[in-house]
């Protein structure tokens, strides 16, 4: 049995859950409103402000379905009431970030900056100019968005120079020595 996926979620005060016939489920709350289309095998059952996912039967992709439409379903409703963040550091000697308007504006070390427009549905805060807070109610967009910044410049391993996540280790190599 997945030890995730027989765990009961529980409703929020606040937060409104609809599901169709087809497992189409629309979330809202007081940050927003989320909906997803969820696997039609598995069973999903709402009572007394608990939602709970029964799998049809023990095999294999049926299993490992059980917890990741439970997850997901989990993920939505924390999404809509609390909302999820990423915090990116930048670490180099002349490398900074700056809010202008919807943009972002990143200056990396190359010859001009790089200049991000915010997707739609993710804010993103620059509290100091070595610190990105990536904000919203979608925890596979925020995630994704965080990604798509730190790749414009991965931390490199013999300096540690680019940007990271917030606690991230980045494992240093030892440069070339004289002999």
């Amino acid at each position: 049995m997945s030890r995730i996926g027989v765990m009961p979620i529980s409703i929020p005060n606040g937060v409104d859950v609809k599901l169709d016939n087809n497992n189409y489920m629309v979330v809202k709350g007081p940050k927003g409103s989320l909906e997803d289309q969820l696997n039609r095998d598995m069973t999903i059952e709402m009572n007394d402000g608990e939602i709970t996912v029964i799998r049809p039967t023990n095999n294999k992709k049926h299993k490992s379905l059980h917890g990741l439409t439970r997850t997901l379903i989990a993920n939505m409703i924390e999404g809509v009431t609390n909302g999820y963040s990423k915090s990116l550091e930048i670490v180099g000697v002349g490398y900074r970030a700056q809010k202008q308007g919807k943009k972002l504006v990143l200056n990396l070390g190359y010859s001009h900056p790089v200049e991000m427009e915010d997707p739609e549905g993710i804010e993103v805060e620059v509290p100091s100019n070595t610190k990105i807070i990536v904000k919203g109610i979608n925890k596979q967009e925020v995630g994704n968005y965080a990604a798509v910044i730190r790749d414009k410049r991965k931390p490199e391993p013999y300096k540690g120079k680019g940007i990271r996540y917030e606690g991230e280790r980045v494992r240093r190599k030892e440069g070339k020595t004289a002999k």
